[in-house]
C-alpha cells in the first residue's frame, strides 16, 4: 500500500507539472543564432536529415515482422502475478540463422501498444528499415517493439507512469524480454544470462519515444551495462523529479553522469546516447534542457559518447520518430567495417576494391587525364562544378552494397574480344520499384571521357529513391551513340528479367550526354541506330547544359535546364531549340539558372537545386 501511495503522489506531481511543462524552462546559453552552446567547441546541436520519400513505399527486398509472446509479471504489484506479454520482432530481408545480427529495442509512447512501432503511419517504420538495409545505409538489424504494459492495452497517464517506472524492476528487460527474443533469434548473445548479455552489449541498442524515452532513461539508470547504445526520443530522465530534465537539468545531468562513472563501460567509446527531439515538440524543453546540461559535463559526456539531435519543425509524433531512427541506425550499426567508404577513402582503393571485380575501374573515368584527386572528397572532373563529396561517398557505398547486381554488361564476351574497347562500357543499375519505368542517364565529358560520378550516377541514384529504375551508362566517347543504342536495346530485351517496364522510359543527359539523349530520343535516329522498329520512342528527354540545335517533328518531349553563365553551352541556344520543338506541338519545359556555370549536376546547395524534381514531373506528365 505504501508503494501504491508513493506512485499516486508521483503521478499527481506529474500531472501538475504537465500543466506548465511546455512553457516554463531553464535558460541555457545560446549563440547569436539562437543555437545552444556549451563550454567546449566540440559539441554542437546536429539537425537530422529527412527520410527519402521512396523509403515510405515498399522496398524490393522486404523483411518480416513476427509476433512472439513471453512470460513476465505485473511488476507494479507486490505479489507479482504472472503476465504473458507480446513483442513484435522485425527480421531483415534474407534473415539467416547462421548469421549474427545487431538488435534494437524500441519502446512506444503513452497510449501505445507493442504493435505501434510497425503499424503507425501505415507501416512506415518497417518500410524504412527495409529500404535502409536494401540501400546499404546500415547493417541488417533485428528491431523489437515490446511494451511496458502488463496486458498490452492503452492506459491512462497515471497507470502508464507506474508501469514505465518498473519495466526494469527485477529486470523484466534483462530476465524476461531479452532472453525471449535473443534465445529465439540469432543475435550476438552467445547465452542469455547476464554474462552473455553484457558480453554482447556492443551489438544492442535501447530506445523509445515520449514515455518510451523516459523508459529509456530508466534503462540507462538501472541496466546501463546491457547495451552500448541509447536512443531517447522526446523525453527526459525522471530520477531526480518528474520532468526533471526540464525543471532541474543540472541535477539530472549530474545524476546521469554518476551512472556513467559507476560503470566499467563508462568510457568515451563504451556507450553512446543519441538524444533527439523536434524543434516544435511539446516536450522540447524536457529534452533540450537536459541535453544541454549533459554537454556541460565534459569530464563525463563527450562527442564520442553523447550527441544531441533536432528535427527542424518536428512535432511530438511518429513522423519525428521514424526520422530519428533513420538517422541513428547508421551511426549505431554502420555497414560492416571495411565495406563502407568515407570522404577520406582513396579513389584507387575504391576502384580496386575486390567487391567490384573487373568493373571497379569504370566507376571513375577510364582516361585518367580528365580527373584528379587522391581521395573521394578531393575528386575533380574537367568541365564540372559543384561536385558533392557526400554524394560521391553515398554512391560508392551504394555500389558496394549492391555489387552483386549493380553492373550489367551490354556487350557479349565475343564482342569484347573482337573490340577490346567495348570492355570500357556497361550499365550501372540503380533499382527502384519492380515494374516501374526506367531512365537511362548519360554523363557528359565532351565526348572525351565519361564524368559519371557527377553527371549520371547521382541522377540515377536519386531517381531510384523516387521508385524509378535508373541506369547510368558508361560508354566509349568515340562511339557514344552506338553504345547508347545498344544499352536501350539491352534493357528493352531484358525488361522482364530486370523487373522494369519496357514502356514510358526516359533518356537523361548532361553536356555531351544530353546530345546523346536528344539524338536517341528522336524516333528516326532510334530506329536507325538500333536497327529495330519494335522499340518504342522515349516518352521524354531530359537535357542539361548542351547547345544542341537540331529540331525535328520526330523528337521526344524535352525538358532542358542550363546556367546563364555557362561558357560552353549557351542558354539562348537551348531556349531557341525548345521554342522550335514547341512550335511543332512537342511538349517542352525550359529553365535557366541565373549566374550558374557549366556542369552543375544535381545542383545541391545552389539555385538549381530541385530541378530533378521538376524534370521527373515533366516525365510523368508525358509518359
Amino acid at each position: 500500500m505504501m508503494r501504491r501511495m508513493t506512485y499516486i503522489a508521483i503521478i499527481m506531481a506529474a500531472m501538475m507539472t504537465g500543466l506548465w511543462s511546455c512553457t516554463e524552462k531553464t535558460e541555457i546559453p545560446t549563440d547569436m543564432n539562437g543555437n545552444g552552446t556549451t563550454n567546449t567547441d566540440s559539441f554542437q546541436i546536429q539537425m537530422t536529415h529527412p527520410v527519402p520519400n521512396q523509403y515510405f513505399s515498399e522496398a524490393t527486398e522486404q523483411g518480416q515482422v513476427v509476433r512472439i509472446e513471453y512470460e513476465s509479471k505485473d511488476y507494479t504489484r507486490d505479489d507479482r502475478p504472472a503476465a504473458r506479454k507480446p513483442a513484435y520482432v522485425y527480421l531483415p530481408y534474407g534473415y539467416d540463422e547462421s548469421r549474427q545480427y545487431d538488435v534494437v529495442y524500441l519502446m512506444h509512447g503513452w497510449t501505445g501498444t507493442a504493435e505501434e512501432t510497425f503499424e503507425t503511419l501505415g507501416g512506415a517504420q518497417k518500410n524504412i528499415l527495409d529500404w535502409m538495409i536494401q540501400q546499404g545505409d546500415c547493417k541488417p538489424v533485428i528491431v523489437v517493439s515490446p511494451t511496458w504494459d502488463k496486458d498490452n492495452r492503452a492506459k491512462d497517464w497515471g497507470e502508464s507512469c507506474e508501469e514505465i517506472a518498473v519495466f526494469h524492476n527485477e529486470n523484466e528487460y534483462e530476465n524476461d524480454l531479452i532472453p525471449a527474443v535473443e534465445s529465439r533469434f540469432s543475435t550476438y548473445a552467445e547465452t542469455t544470462d547476464r554474462a552473455g548479455i553484457v558480453a554482447s552489449r556492443d551489438h544492442r541498442a535501447f530506445g523509445g519515444f515520449s514515455l518510451g524515452s523516459v523508459t529509456t532513461w530508466y534503462i540507462f539508470e538501472h541496466c546501463f551495462d546491457l547495451q552500448r547504445f541509447f536512443l531517447p526520443m522526446s523525453g527526459d530522465s525522471w530520477h531526480v523529479s518528474i520532468f526533471g530534465g526540464q525543471t532541474v537539468p543540472e541535477q539530472t545531468a549530474q545524476f546521469l553522469a554518476s551512472v556513467v562513472q559507476a560503470s566499467p563501460y563508462g568510457t568515451d567509446n563504451g556507450f553512446h546516447v543519441w538524444h533527439a527531439v523536434g524543434t516544435q515538440d511539446a516536450r522540447f524543453y524536457q529534452t533540450h534542457n537536459q541535453a544541454m546540461a549533459c554537454m556541460q559535463l565534459t569530464d563525463v559526456f563527450t562527442p564520442h559518447n553523447f550527441s544531441y539531435h533536432q528535427r527542424e519543425g518536428g512535432q511530438h509524433d511518429y513522423n519525428s520518430v521514424v526520422e530519428f531512427v533513420y538517422n541513428a541506425l547508421p551511426f549505431f550499426f554502420p555497414p560492416e567495417a571495411g565495406q563502407s567508404f568515407t570522404r577520406t577513402s582513396r579513389i584507387s582503393d575504391v576502384m580496386n576494391d575486390p567487391a567490384f571485380g573487373n568493373w571497379g575501374r569504370l566507376i571513375f573515368p577510364v582516361d585518367e587525364g580528365y580527373w584528379s584527386g587522391e581521395t573521394l572528397e578531393q575528386l575533380r572532373l574537367v568541365w564540372y562544378n559543384y561536385i558533392d563529396p557526400d554524394k560521391t561517398v553515398e554512391i560508392c557505398n551504394y555500389l558496394k552494397a549492391h555489387a552483386g547486381s549493380v553492373f550489367l554488361d551490354i556487350y557479349t564476351e565475343a564482342e569484347k574480344q573482337d573490340d577490346p574497347q567495348k570492355r570500357n562500357t556497361g550499365l550501372f543499375f540503380f533499382r527502384g520499384n519492380p515494374g516501374a519505368p526506367f531512365a537511362v542517364c548519360n554523363a557528359g565529358g565532351a565526348f572525351a571521357y565519361v564524368g559519371a560520378m557527377h553527371d549520371s550516377f547521382p541522377h540515377a541514384l536519386e531517381l531510384s529513391k523516387l521508385g524509378y529504375n535508373a541506369f547510368a551508362l558508361i560508354y566509349r566517347p568515340e562511339y557514344a551513340y552506338e553504345d547508347l543504342a545498344r544499352a536501350i536495346t539491352y534493357i528493352y530485351d531484358h525488361a522482364d528479367e530486370l523487373g522494369v517496364s519496357a514502356s514510358g522510359y526516359s533518356l537523361w543527359g548532361g553536356s555531351a550526354g544530353a546530345r546523346m539523349a536528344a539524338v536517341l530520343g528522336n524516333e528516326d535516329y532510334l530506329q536507325e541506330l538500333t536497327g529495330r522498329t519494335d522499340i518504342p520512342q522515349a516518352s521524354a528527354v531530359i537535357m542539361q547544359y548542351m547547345g544542341y540545335s537540331m529540331v525535328s517533328s520526330q523528337d521526344a518531349a524535352t525538358y532542358a535546364c542550363v546556367g546563364t553563365n555557362d561558357g560552353i553551352a549557351s542558354w539562348r541556344t537551348m531556349q531557341r531549340r525548345l521554342q522550335g520543338l514547341s512550335s511543332l506541338g512537342i511538349p517542352t519545359e525550359f529553365h535557366a539558372y541565373d549566374g550558374h556555370p557549366h556542369g552543375f549536376g544535381l545542383g545541391t546547395g545552389t539555385v538549381a537545386e530541385g530541378w530533378l524534381t521538376d524534370a521527373v514531373r515533366f516525365w510523368e506528365e508525358n509518359r
